[in-house]
């Protein structure tokens, strides 16, 4: 009995001790978001092009996009380190959010296209359509597409988990259908009669709200909002995984059919879950939308998905800060290394991974923790 207590205890006072870590992590990570992007965004602003303080406007572009890219891999995390669900098919939702603002985006040219028609996309002129289809209507509002930002990823997402965890789907089974699922809807997004740009995409926007979107003004806004609905996601996505609705969840992971044996409804608690990480990848598309001016169905391609774990693994993962970290390290290392290495990239990147799951099986936010673990363990 009292072996079983001190091990009770133990395991309570390692689990208090990875709480107190986690939450230290995160407010370093908070603090270094709104440092980073004020002081970027001042950079820009009140410094001379030639000033060594000055920050370039294609810097706070990529600092944006990475930042974009930090949210969906949060999305992954959610799901896979925190539920034990790897989705292979995020880019899915990531790409339907673009799409929605890349929709919206488009509406605002107007008659400045190339074709000059007020009504009709450059590429629907160019194929010949006589008329805007009908689910192209409402999209030249901003609140409506906003809605579809949400709303289509969401109902895509909650009947695709809802039959797959009702059918009991888990594992590598899981992995292969949303990989499916994204590849499916690249091979429907390139077909030129789906009415979204075929293999082109939607490109050349105009601007956003009345606002030049290559304007260096508009870059930071966009920079800014990025990075506040990076830090107002991970604190509510906090708050939700530290509620009794997320230590279910983590139950779910580490021995579903005893949390099922308990009397909980694990599918119902997968699904939302799965649905809340949908919409936070969509939210990360049309965020990056604007600031890289392009979405096409490459966005899709299954194997986007997989890199996105591959930045969660390399961050560590369970843990949302690590996340956002592999996100930034994994693409700083990307955009630099294939100017220079471009045909070798993918090779690393595997290697990488290879490297990081044998020797690094929680990442480098795990590495980092289990150190002051064992410092503070230290007499």
């Amino acid at each position: 009995m009292a072996n079983a207590i001190n091990s009770s205890f133990l395991s309570m006072n390692n689990t208090t001790r990875e709480g107190m870590l986690s939450s230290r992590g995160g407010n370093v990570f908070l603090a270094l978001l709104v440092v980073v992007t004020l002081l970027a965004s001042v950079g820009n602003q009140l410094f001379p092009a030639g000033s060594a303080l000055h920050v370039d406007t294609y810097t706070i572009t990529l600092l944006g996009k990475y930042l974009s890219f930090a949210l969906l891999a949060m999305a992954v995390d959610i799901i896979w380190g925190y539920c034990g669900i790897l989705s292979l098919g995020h880019g899915a939702f990531f790409a339907l959010g673009g799409y929605a603002m890349g929709m919206y985006l488009m509406r605002q040219i107007g008659d400045r296209g190339v074709y000059g028609n007020p009504d009709l996309p450059d590429f629907m002129v160019f194929l010949n359509w006589s008329e805007l289809p009908w689910f192209w209507q409402g999209f030249d509002f901003f609140p409506f597409a906003m809605l579809m930002v949400l709303l289509i990823p969401g109902i895509l997402a909650f009947i695709f988990s809802w039959l797959a965890f009702r059918s009991r789907v888990t594992g590598v089974y899981f992995s292969i259908i949303t990989q499916a699922l994204t590849y499916a809807l690249m091979l429907a997004f390139f077909r030129n009669e789906m009415g979204f740009g075929g293999n082109n995409g939607l490109t050349d926007f105009k601007d956003i709200l009345g606002f030049d979107l290559q304007s260096d003004t508009t870059r930071i806004c966009l920079l800014l909002i990025t990075a506040a609905c990076l830090g107002v996601i991970y604190l509510l996505s906090q708050f939700i995984l530290s509620s009794k609705f997320g230590r279910v969840i983590e139950a779910i992971r580490d021995s579903e059919s005893r949390v099922r044996f308990v009397g909980f409804k694990t599918e119902n608690y997968k699904v939302w879950l799965f649905v809340y990480s949908a919409l936070i990848a969509a939210i990360a598309g049309a965020l990056y939308v604007p600031q890289v001016g392009i979405i096409n169905p490459g966005e899709f391609a299954p194997l986007n998905s997989i890199e996105v774990v591959v930045w969660v693994a390399v961050g560590g993962r369970g843990l949302l800060y690590g996340a956002v970290l592999g996100a930034l390290l994994v693409n700083f290392a990307k955009t630099h290394f294939t100017g220079i290495l471009p045909e070798a990239w993918l090779f690393a990147l595997g290697a990488l991974f290879v490297g990081v799951t044998i020797f690094l099986p929680r990442g480098i936010v795990g590495l980092l923790s289990s150190r002051n673990k064992s410092m503070e363990d230290k007499p």
